[in-house]
């Protein structure tokens, strides 16, 4: 039995002439890229209609990778797709973005009912807090907080859909996806005294 020679990897130029290609002719419906940022690296992701990713990397990469695949296998790392998130990302850390206006794919969420949760979370404005309590009952049903919590615990895009303005009623942090340390700072961030 003879074994073939592994495979080498493309040149850089040749890389990126195959993801101008695929985007050009409409064959890369989900391009993903590594974005920092003060909490760590995050994994963003897009698909044609918007992110639908941002996930801390410390929390499975490859699980993340292989969910995004299921979108579609036409997926590819696209640095430059995401530049926008990236550069609004940088402005939302450095104090200068207040919102985010990248639309949002919320394909990876389950259930109409989840999606209600992170559309409602994403109305929360910037500076301001609510309770898992007032996201169920802006989605659509006030006694659903253990649900609310749950779609809020699996948000593929945190930061931008901001899970980290929810919190417990009376005022505890309750949980986060990325840590609650890293919840704590984005409160800061925005002025938000815990």
């Amino acid at each position: 039995m003879t074994l073939s020679p592994p495979i080498a990897p493309l040149p850089a130029e040749a890389l990126d002439r195959l993801r101008e290609r695929a985007a050009a002719e409409g064959l890369l419906d989900v391009a993903y890229a590594d974005v920092d940022s003060p909490l760590g690296p995050l994994l963003a992701a897009r698909t044609t209609r918007g992110l639908a990713c941002l996930a801390y990397e410390d929390e499975h990469r490859e699980a993340w990778l292989e969910r995004l695949a299921l979108l579609s296998p036409r997926m590819l790392e696209a640095p430059s797709r995401l530049d926008d998130v990236r550069r609004q990302l940088d402005e939302y850390f450095a104090g200068r973005r207040f919102a985010f206006d990248v639309p949002v794919d919320l394909s990876l969420v389950r259930g109409p009912f989840g999606r209600r949760i992170l559309e409602a979370t994403a109305r929360v404005p910037f500076g301001a807090t609510t309770t898992y309590r007032g996201v169920a009952e802006a989605a659509g049903n006030a006694a659903a907080v253990r649900a609310a919590g749950n779609a809020l615990g699996a948000n593929p895009v945190p930061i931008v859909v901001p899970c980290h303005r929810v919190l417990r009623t009376g005022g505890t942090l309750g949980g986060y996806t990325g840590g609650l340390d890293r919840k704590l700072r984005l409160l800061e961030l925005e002025g938000i005294a815990v």
